[in-house]
C-alpha cells in the first residue's frame, strides 16, 4: 500500500490510481485508503469497471463519514469533503445513477438479495450499496428488534402499575413522562427521546422504581457509550427526588460503559456476552444512545436476553456516533404501525394519550435550562436561523454572541471575558487540587469548557489549548506547571483502560495528596483515584472538540465556530455545543457560520429507517 501513496501538500494521493478513481482522489473526495481498498477488491474479484470501483471507494469513504451505506441515486447531491474544506464536486464525472446502479448490480463484487448471491464483499439493497459486513449488522439489528416487538408482551400487574404511576406522578405536569414509564413497563423494547433537561433521567429513575415495585428481584444494568456519560447517568439517578420507599428500590445501582457491560475480550473485537452467552439482566438501560454506532448496537442487541426489557435513551438531534450509523435517529424517525393492544394497556394503566408507534416516546418540555438557551436550542433544532440569531443577539445574560472576531490573530479582540472565564476556572480548579479536594476540583473543572469544531488550525483545539496555556502562564499560575503532573492539570483520556475503569473521552484532574500527585475521575460516587504512573493515554484538556464533549454538561460553555464553509459545521454540531451549557453559552463566530450550520443537517445514509 505504501508504494501507492505519496504525500503532497498534506494530502495523500494514490499514485497508481487511474480514471475515475484518480479524478476523485485528486479532488480530495476520495482518500488514498479509499482508492486502495477499491482497487484491492477489484483485483480479488476480477472487477475492472471503473464505475463499480468508484462506487466501492465511495462506500468506504461514506463509512468514514458516518454513513452505513451509499445511496447511488443521491450521491452526487451529497457534500463530500476531505479535511477542513468543502470540495466542489459539481464538475466531476459522476456516473448517471440508473446505468451506474445497473453496472454495480451486475458486478461479481456485489451480492444482490433478489439473486440470492452470498459471500461477496459488497451488497446492493434497494439502491443502497453496503460493505457486506455492515449490511449484515443492519439486518441483525432490524431482525432482533422485529422479534422483540413480535414477542408476547411482558407480564405486568396493571393495577399495581396504575397505583405506582398515580403515586409517583401525582401532580406532575408532564403526562409524557408518565406515558414513557408505562410504555417501557409494558414493552420489551422502548425508546425515550428528548433534548437535554427534558426529564429523561427522572423518567428512567421512576421507571426503575416502578419495575422494582412490580418485581423487587429484577436485575438491572445501566450503561452508556462513554465512562463520562455513565458517571453522569449514575450521578443524575442518585439526585432524582423520589419517595423514600421508591428511592430504596434503586439502591446499589451503578452504571458502566457498554463495552464494560458486554465484557471486552483482550485482543479481539468480540465480547464475552453475545448471542450464545446473554447478559444476566432483566432490564438494560442505555443512556446517550445517539452516540452508539451500528456495530456496537448490533453487539448489544445480540447480548440482551429476548425476555429482558431494553430501554434506549437519548437525543436524536445531537451528534451521532463517531463510527458509522445513527441508530437512535433511525428508531425515532422510522415509520411504524400503531399498536392497539399497547394503547389499550396504557389506558388501563392510567397513561392514556396519542398512539405509541415503535415504542418511542418523545419528551419535549425543557426543565434544566430556560430563557434564551432553551430558545436558541429550539431554534437550532427546528432549523430556524433567523430565530437562532435573534436569540444570540437578544443581549440576555445566558447567551453571548461574539461576532466577527478575527480568530486568525494571536489575541483576537472581544475575547477578554472568555480569557477571564478560562483563567478564573483554571485557578479555582488548581486551588482545590492543591488542597487535595478531589470532588471540588472535579466540580470546578466542569464550571467552564472551551469547545471547538476542528482539531487543528486557527479554529481548532490545538491552537486554542495552546492559547489557554499561554494565558495561564501570563496570569501567574497557582501551581508549578514545570512538573508533568501538576495539581490542577485537566486530563482527557484518549484510550480505553478497562483494567482501571477509565475510557476514551473521560475527563479528570490531577490533585496533590500526601502520597504524591494523583489523577482523579468522576464515577457517580466517590472519585476514582489513580497514580499517574499507571496512566497510558491521557492528554491535557484546556479545550476539546464538540464530539468529545457529547455526554457531558458544564455550567458555562464557550464555542469557537469555524468559517461557514467548514464541512464540520452542521446543525447537530451547533445544537450539541449549545446544549452542553446549563447556565451560560458564549458563541464566537459569524452570522454566516451560524446560518451555514443550521442549514446543514447531517445526512447519514442508512437503510435501517425505511426497513424497520
Amino acid at each position: 500500500m505504501t508504494a501507492e501513496l505519496v504525500a503532497e501538500e498534506g494530502i495523500r494521493f494514490a499514485t497508481r490510481a487511474t480514471g475515475l478513481l484518480a479524478a476523485f482522489n485528486e479532488r480530495g473526495v476520495l482518500a488514498a485508503t479509499d482508492v486502495h481498498v477499491a482497487r484491492r477488491l477489484g483485483r480479488l474479484g476480477g472487477e475492472t469497471d471503473e464505475q463499480v470501483l468508484l462506487a466501492a471507494a465511495l462506500v468506504v469513504r461514506a463509512l468514514r463519514a458516518g454513513s452505513v451505506c451509499l445511496d447511488l441515486a443521491a450521491v452526487d447531491r451529497t457534500v463530500l469533503a476531505e479535511g477542513d474544506e468543502v470540495v466542489d464536486t459539481s464538475d466531476l464525472p459522476w456516473p448517471d445513477p440508473a446505468p451506474w446502479t445497473a453496472a454495480v448490480a451486475m458486478s461479481p463484487l456485489v451480492a444482490d438479495d433478489t439473486a440470492g448471491t452470498t459471500g461477496r464483499p459488497l451488497r446492493l439493497v434497494d439502491g443502497l450499496l453496503y460493505l457486506d459486513r455492515y449490511w449484515r449488522q443492519e439486518e441483525q439489528v432490524r431482525e432482533t428488534l422485529a422479534r422483540r416487538a413480535a414477542a408476547a408482551a411482558p407480564t405486568v400487574d396493571t393495577d399495581r402499575l396504575r397505583a405506582a404511576l398515580t403515586r409517583l406522578f401525582a401532580g406532575a405536569p408532564d403526562d409524557a413522562q408518565r406515558r414513557a414509564v408505562a410504555v417501557a413497563a409494558l414493552r420489551w423494547t422502548s425508546v425515550l427521546a428528548g433534548g437535554p433537561g427534558t426529564g429523561k433521567t427522572t423518567t428512567v429513575a421512576t421507571l426503575l422504581a416502578v419495575l422494582r415495585d412490580q418485581d423487587p428481584s429484577l436485575r438491572i444494568a445501566l450503561a452508556a457509550p462513554t465512562g463520562k456519560a455513565a458517571a453522569r447517568l449514575q450521578e443524575a439517578l442518585a439526585e432524582v427526588d423520589l419517595p423514600a420507599a421508591d428511592r430504596a428500590r434503586l439502591g446499589g445501582l451503578s452504571a458502566s460503559t457498554i463495552h464494560r457491560l458486554l465484557g471486552p475480550i483482550r485482543g479481539s473485537s468480540r465480547f464475552r456476552h453475545d448471542r450464545h452467552r446473554h447478559l444476566p439482566y432483566d432490564v438494560v438501560v442505555v443512556d446517550e444512545t445517539s452516540m452508539v454506532s451500528l456495530t456496537l448496537m448490533a453487539r448489544l442487541l445480540e447480548a440482551v436476553r429476548p425476555d429482558a426489557r431494553l430501554v434506549l435513551v437519548g437525543d436524536p438531534d445531537q451528534l451521532a456516533s463517531v463510527e458509522a450509523g445513527a441508530v437512535l435517529g433511525d428508531l425515532v424517525a422510522a415509520p411504524a404501525e400503531p399498536e392497539p393492544a399497547l394503547d389499550a394497556a396504557l389506558e388501563r394503566a392510567g397513561a392514556p394519550g396519542p398512539p405509541v408507534r415503535g415504542g418511542v416516546t418523545v419528551l419535549d418540555r425543557t426543565w434544566r435550562f430556560h430563557g434564551t438557551i432553551a430558545t436558541l436550542a429550539a431554534a437550532i433544532r427546528a432549523g430556524d436561523a433567523d430565530a437562532a440569531l435573534g436569540a444570540l443577539r437578544a443581549g440576555e445574560h445566558d447567551v453571548v454572541f461574539v461576532e466577527d472576531a478575527d480568530l486568525t490573530t494571536r489575541d483576537p479582540a472581544g475575547l477578554a471575558e472568555l480569557r477571564e472565564d478560562v483563567v478564573g476556572g483554571a485557578a479555582e480548579t488548581e486551588v482545590a487540587a492543591l488542597d487535595g479536594d478531589a470532588a471540588l476540583a472535579l466540580e470546578r473543572l466542569d464550571e467552564h469548557r472551551l469547545l471547538c469544531a476542528h482539531r487543528r488550525g486557527p479554529y481548532g483545539v490545538t491552537r486554542w489549548a495552546g492559547d489557554v496555556e499561554r494565558w495561564l502562564v501570563e496570569s501567574g499560575p497557582v501551581a508549578d506547571r514545570d512538573e508533568e503532573w501538576y495539581p490542577g492539570r485537566p486530563l482527557l483520556v484518549t484510550a480505553n483502560d478497562h483494567d482501571r475503569g477509565i475510557y476514551n473521552g473521560d475527563t479528570g484532574v490531577v490533585i496533590g495528596t500526601p502520597r504524591g500527585p494523583r489523577a482523579v475521575f468522576a464515577r457517580g460516587g466517590a472519585p476514582v483515584e489513580i497514580a499517574p504512573s499507571l496512566l497510558d493515554g491521557v492528554a491535557t484538556v484546556y479545550a476539546m472538540t464538540v464530539h468529545r464533549a457529547q455526554g457531558s454538561q458544564f455550567a458555562r460553555v464557550s464555542v469557537i465556530l469555524p468559517p461557514a464553509e467548514s464541512p464540520l459545521l452542521t446543525r447537530e454540531l451547533l445544537y450539541t455545543a449549545v446544549t452542553r451549557a446549563r447556565v451560560r453559552v458564549r458563541l464566537v463566530g459569524t452570522e454566516e457560520a451560524v446560518r451555514a450550520a443550521i442549514a446543514r443537517p447531517i445526512g447519514r445514509a442508512s437503510g435501517l429507517r425505511r426497513r424497520l
